[in-house]
């Protein structure tokens, strides 16, 4: 008779545990990184992906994928998508600001199309330069550009956020009829090219030049951003926009598809933000990464998207011929 007792409590303890497991609410939201699969958003997104049940009570799982792509994966997430489908995807300046801008036909969508839930990171560019320049400071490259020397930049891909920083403080400085944009494959390949001697100058990720610039083949002259860099290897490293020269940051959107439901957007975008406040998450971020937190309103975005596109603007000629 016990022994029946205890099958019938244990029976029914099972059953009170599949009912309960029927009734959650666990959800998997995949995050598609339209980008190079090994390149820093994939990276961050992939480490915010396994932060995601410390932070979600067991609600929502966020599963990183990463693609090799850019707009034509975009517009094909578009398409393929509807509000409240579990997926997410990345976007940034670069389909929302160059992209539109340059080559519009490429996108089949356009901001109108997502709902945004935040930035992933903030990336401060920087200008390295052949260390047998000498040249340390801002006021060293004005002086250089001034003497009317060579100035040959490596960028990745020759209409990217790279290309756009280099001709927008080369070509404020006056220089924009010596500049020679090369463009590479890969960041990492960029960033290499200037301690071989390919180029001058390459504008870089601070984390893609760090070895190179440990090793002594170069200099990291100034950073895009409006102040000295102030944490990392590169601590005290000048801003252009200290000196009024145009700059921006490269950020990274995480976006639903438009008309998901705002308590679920509001719901990741919480999950987000504590995954980002992870004290393991900001030290990888900044230690590891080179990169910042930076958490952005709607707003913010929007004021992010119209200054590259005004950087765009004014510099394509430069850029793109």
């Amino acid at each position: 008779m016990k022994k029946r007792i205890a099958a019938l409590v244990t029976a029914g303890v099972l059953a009170l545990s599949m009912l309960t497991g029927c009734g959650s609410k666990q959800e998997s939201w995949k995050v598609t990184c339209p980008w190079a699969p090994s390149g820093v958003a994939a990276m961050v997104s992939q480490k915010a992906a396994a932060k995601s049940p410390d932070y979600s009570d067991n609600k929502i799982t966020l599963v990183a994928e990463a693609v090799k792509g850019d707009a034509a994966t975009v517009n094909t997430w578009v398409s393929s998508t509807k509000a409240n489908d579990k997926e997410l995807v990345f976007a940034g300046e670069g389909l929302f600001a160059i992209t539109e801008t340059l080559d519009p036909a490429k996108l089949q969508f356009s901001y109108d199309d997502f709902e945004f839930v935040e930035n992933l990171y903030s990336s401060v560019f920087v200008l390295s330069a052949d260390s047998s320049l000498n040249l340390k400071n801002l006021d060293d490259l004005e002086a250089y550009v001034k003497a009317g020397n060579p100035v040959s930049v490596a960028v990745n891909g020759a209409t990217g956020s790279e290309a756009f920083l280099a001709a927008a403080l080369f070509g404020s400085m006056g220089a924009g009829d010596q500049l020679k944009l090369t463009p590479y494959q890969s960041a990492a390949e960029a960033a290499q090219a200037v301690a071989k001697g390919e180029t001058n100058f390459a504008v870089s990720h601070q984390s893609q030049i760090l070895e190179t610039y440990q090793q002594g083949g170069v200099d990291v002259v100034c950073a895009f951003d409006d102040k000295a860099i102030e944490n990392g290897p590169f601590v005290g490293v000048e801003g252009v926009g200290s000196k009024g020269y145009p700059f921006f940051r490269n950020r990274c959107f995480v976006m639903a598809r438009k008309g998901t439901d705002a308590a679920k957007v509001a719901e990741l975008k919480e999950l987000y933000d504590k995954i980002l406040a992870d004290q393991e998450m900001v030290e990888w971020l900044n230690d590891t990464m080179l990169l910042e937190v930076d958490t952005m309103t709607e707003d913010d975005v929007k004021a992010h998207i119209e200054n590259v596109k005004s950087i765009v603007e004014q510099y394509k000629d430069i850029v793109a011929g």
